[in-house]
């Protein structure tokens, strides 16, 4: 990538990517998996899917589920994440100041989740960080990672190029998703999927924190 190339535009995964919630995600999938009378998976397992949209996750771990049992257990994890599981979650280090930072400058940023809208418009207002953002995206009004319509209608939004625009994730989900489309992409090492995997992607830069990815930023917006 040119040193001199600069982004209109920065699109950020959530889950592993800004928030810290995978041990939270593992937690509602496992009970959800016991409250429906489902074999429960390893830690390993479960995470495996955390960007896909719930249905696709449910479908990747139970490939074997009808429509009325993938429906019992959405239903059963959504009860379970939003408001019975005690286990914590709280953005990564440096999140607020990234987003502060970006806004300041007049950066355009959005989301592009595998979470549901009412999931991610409950833990925007938990965390304040909704005014962060200029848009956001969820399977609900678009595609499941890693069709790439989640950012194409980000692109439309902002009326800028893909070449304008970077993606940031944590998963091979959000790296295939913006590779789909021949968007720069950005792999971060602390959320869910390991670095070897991500770098089959090509991504543009590997970080291990988002101290250091503000810090790269500042060199390409």
């Amino acid at each position: 990538m040119q040193q001199n190339k600069k982004y209109k535009a920065v699109i950020f995964d959530w889950d592993g990517t800004l928030m810290n919630s995978e041990a939270r995600i593992v937690d509602a999938i496992q009970t959800a998996a016991k409250e429906c009378g489902l074999p429960v998976l390893s830690y390993d397992e479960s995470k495996q899917i955390i960007g896909l949209s719930l249905e696709n996750a449910i479908l990747g771990l139970y490939p074997e589920l009808e429509q009325s049992q993938i429906v019992a257990m959405s239903e059963a994890y959504t009860q379970c994440f939003l408001e019975e599981s005690e286990v914590q979650m709280v953005p990564f280090d440096g999140a607020e100041a990234l987003l502060l930072n970006l806004k300041m400058q007049g950066i355009k940023t959005a989301i592009a989740t595998g979470k549901s809208r009412k999931g991610l418009n409950a833990v925007l207002a938990d965390t304040a960080f909704g005014a962060y953002f200029d848009f956001t995206r969820t399977p609900v009004e678009s595609a499941s990672k890693p069709n790439p319509l989640m950012l194409e209608q980000i692109l439309e939004e902002f009326s800028i190029d893909v070449s304008e625009a970077v993606m940031i994730g944590d998963t091979t989900f959000d790296m295939e998703m913006a590779q789909n489309i021949s968007m720069d992409r950005v792999a971060l090492s602390h959320g869910v999927h390991q670095t070897e995997v991500l770098s089959e992607f090509d991504p543009v830069a590997t970080l291990d924190s988002l101290h250091e990815l503000n810090s790269w930023l500042n060199m390409y917006t």
